[in-house]
């Protein structure tokens, strides 16, 4: 009873439930197409090849609809209220999840292109909500350990991907690959996410940040008051007021954003390169094409679902972790580490991938190399999600001012929408042509990450906006953008002295807007 009234009635813990529930709506896609991917009527409906590239263009269009929502709806959600845009967003994922249910149901002729088209509609609505929902919370939330915060929200990320594939796994086993129920239940049950939502999202305040930069000082004065009571809702509004109008000669576009020779590029392409580095650790596709990696290594494919469920459930475990360090060693730290760690197991898989391939051959028992080969891919997910599930969406609200986070975050999605869209449209291309090998592939593109993360990433845990944005400034007067180089490298870690859950640049609230 207590943990309900915790939520029901505190605006804060209602703004955190409600965000963690839109992002788990997008870890639950990921799981959801995992075994619909294998089932043989879908395959049949759609009528394409299991493995046919269509199978990965109806997967990755997703990502390209999740794109064009996060511009679309990043504007919506500065002309007319975030709250107005999240609706929006939600209604629009629930009609493109329901395009995708009825495809093909009754009929065979038009079913592929209504499923491509459910798929573009669904990424729409669930780009728009991955943009505006980081904003909107940061602009409610409570003062506190940013990192932290942010990590718990994505943890309900992998519940929803647990939960997809846990219903997937549960109607596969009961009807089999053969029903088209088994396929069909999974997607529908998805609409409990934007029903649940759309329902509660009136209980929530607007922005008090987007009421007064539109010049709604009493509406924001109300929201101020459900967020933080009477006694401390005026003092806020003074600070936000004034930071409105520090802020309102500095009109930032896209094109100071994405243009070199723009005041934030540099800012902009740490956003960006965190998120093709974020897409080149291979988890979109190891979310996605689960069982299909461990078929490879050698197992069954019954056995295979089930060590899929077993991986994700640690995952969700293993994120635990995430937000307990990322606020004591820092995000760079964490992401470096996390892309090393990654490269190491992926190396191992491709050896022990080799060896499951041509055991026979070699005389070698398969579970000699496919125990030690699920290892090696529980151990590498467990590195993503402490190292990467949550800091590269958590640093673009670190690093831009108020007055260009709203598209910091939508070019956060685009970018990460585009990346996907390259990664889960290779990776069953990559299965097919090169077996084991595209473990290694992935093997380097995580050195790679690791290394650019290394080399440009600034560290921005335990600092102010003020402190991120000097960082940048830095970099200006040493003519580069190496974290090594600027300031005898005192970007590269916390600020000393600062760690753990007490930092005060961590308690620095994004809500006031002068600060990150």
């Amino acid at each position: 009873m207590s943990f309900i009234k915790k939520y029901i009635g505190d605006k804060k813990a209602e703004v955190v439930l409600f965000s963690s529930t839109a992002i788990a709506l997008y870890g639950y896609d990921q799981g959801m197409m995992s075994l619909i991917n294998t089932n043989y009527d879908y395959l049949n409906t759609m009528g394409i090849a299991e493995e046919d590239p269509l199978v990965g263009v109806i997967v990755s269009v997703y990502y390209l609809g999740c794109a064009v929502g996060a511009v679309l709806a990043s504007y919506l959600g500065d002309a007319r209220g975030r709250k107005p845009s999240i609706f929006a967003c939600l209604a629009v994922t629930a009609l493109g999840n329901l395009l995708m249910f009825i495809a093909g149901l009754g009929f065979s002729r038009g079913a592929l292109v209504l499923m491509f088209a459910g798929r573009i509609i669904m990424g729409l609505g669930v780009g728009g909500i991955d943009a505006v929902i980081p904003v909107y919370s940061s602009e409610l939330n409570e003062e506190g350990g940013r990192g932290k915060a942010l990590a718990q929200e994505f943890q309900s990320n992998i519940f929803g991907l647990n939960m997809a594939f846990a219903i997937n796994l549960a109607v596969t086993s009961r009807l089999g690959k053969t029903n088209q129920w088994a396929w069909r239940i999974p997607i529908i049950a998805m609409q409990i996410y934007p029903v649940l939502l759309l329902s509660f999202i009136y209980r929530l305040p607007e922005s008090p940040r987007w009421w007064i930069f539109h010049g709604h000082d009493e509406d924001a004065h109300v929201s101020l008051v459900e967020i933080y009571g009477k006694d401390a809702a005026s003092s806020k509004l003074d600070e936000l007021k004034q930071a409105a109008s520090e802020e309102s000669a500095q009109s930032i576009g896209y094109t100071d954003m994405i243009l070199p020779s723009g005041q934030q590029f540099h800012e902009t392409m740490v956003t960006v390169m965190g998120q093709v580095n974020q897409a080149l650790t291979g988890y979109g596709a190891v979310s996605v094409y689960g069982p299909q990696i461990f078929e490879l290594l050698g197992f069954d494919v019954s056995t295979a679902e089930y060590l899929t469920q077993g991986n994700y459930i640690s995952y969700f475990f293993l994120m635990t972790f995430a937000w307990l360090l990322i606020d004591r060693v820092g995000r760079r730290f964490l992401m470096v580490t996390g892309a090393f760690g990654i490269a190491v197991c992926f190396a191992i898989l491709t050896v022990l991938g080799g060896l499951a391939m041509n055991s026979k051959e070699l005389g070698i028992p398969n579970m000699a190399v496919s125990v030690p080969g699920s290892i090696a891919l529980y151990v590498a997910t467990g590195f993503f999600g402490i190292g990467w599930l949550s800091q590269v969406w958590l640093i673009p609200t670190e690093i831009f001012p108020s007055t260009s986070r709203a598209q910091g975050s939508a070019i956060s999605v685009v970018i990460w929408g585009l990346a996907n869209f390259a990664v889960t449209l290779l990776t069953p291309i990559g299965f097919n042509n090169l077996d084991y090998w595209i473990f290694l592939v992935f093997a380097v593109t995580n050195l790679f990450a690791g290394w650019w993360t290394w080399a440009y990433s600034p560290e921005t845990g335990g600092r102010s906006f003020e402190d991120n944005q000097q960082f940048f400034t830095d970099s200006k007067e040493h003519n580069t953008w190496l974290v090594t180089r600027v300031k005898d490298g005192e970007y590269r870690h916390l600020p000393r002295g600062k760690g753990g859950d007490g930092v005060e640049g961590e308690r620095q609230p994004l809500l006031a807007v002068d600060g990150a």
